[in-house]
């Protein structure tokens, strides 16, 4: 791996990890700025996934650093480490993982009620992300009375209404057709930069990591910065 660029946010280096007898990392490298996109891509078992759970503190690698604003994940405990997922990562799914339950403001406005905010001001800060990714108007709906573009946009509003500074979409467009997929690409991209937010961006398609600064593509576990700027 190449130096890592100065003032980087999230660095690791030589990621390891199997489970059982089936290698998922082999020496992976991965390193972003803030307000960066990074696209990791790769084919389906190349250990994408996996880099990205242990860069989020999900998973601990077998062997390997990640730094993360000068503190290192391995050495922290369970319980920093769901701390630091709570305020200062935010994650976008492929499938949107919206509470069916609760309205889609209801939704956005989760995690900032989970941090012990009140109700009113935790739903006027849901309701400016939403404005910001266009959804503002689907506030009172449930995640079953919209589209599929409409939920993952309320998902990437909730992703980012805490103001993480780290934000991991892994597959974020995989259930959407191509137009409603840029648009949210365009959004998501739009809202982090602004937010000086970081994106590590977990896909296999080519027109989802146009979108990004730079790639890092997985294959067999290891890595290859491919320092494409756009």
């Amino acid at each position: 791996m190449t130096t890592p660029p100065p003032g980087s946010l999230l660095v690791a280096e030589d990621l390891r990890k199997a489970y059982g007898p089936t290698t998922a990392l082999d020496g992976a490298h991965f390193s972003i700025r803030p307000g960066e996109v990074v696209a990791v891509m790769g084919p389906s078992g190349s250990g994408k996934s996996t880099l990205l759970h242990c860069l989020a503190g999900i998973v601990p690698p077998d062997s390997g650093s990640i730094m993360y604003d000068g503190r290192d994940l391995a050495t922290m405990s369970d319980a920093r480490r769901s701390a630091l997922r709570r305020s200062e990562f935010g994650f976008v799914f492929q499938f949107g993982q919206l509470v069916p339950e609760l309205t889609c403001v209801e939704n956005v406005a989760l995690p900032l009620r989970l941090d012990g905010a009140p109700r009113k001001q935790a739903e006027r800060t849901a309701l400016e992300w939403m404005k910001r990714l266009e959804v503002d108007d689907l506030g009172r709906k449930r995640p079953g009375e919209v589209s599929g573009g409409q939920g993952q946009r309320v998902a990437v509003a909730r992703a980012l209404v805490t103001g993480p500074r780290l934000l991991f979409a892994d597959e974020p467009t995989g259930a959407l057709d191509s137009a409603n997929g840029d648009r949210v690409m365009e959004l998501l991209t739009e809202a982090a930069r602004s937010a000086d937010a970081a994106v590590v961006l977990v896909t296999h398609e080519t027109r989802v990591a146009s979108f990004a600064d730079r790639e890092i593509v997985v294959r067999d576990g290891k890595s290859r910065d491919m320092e494409r700027a756009i």
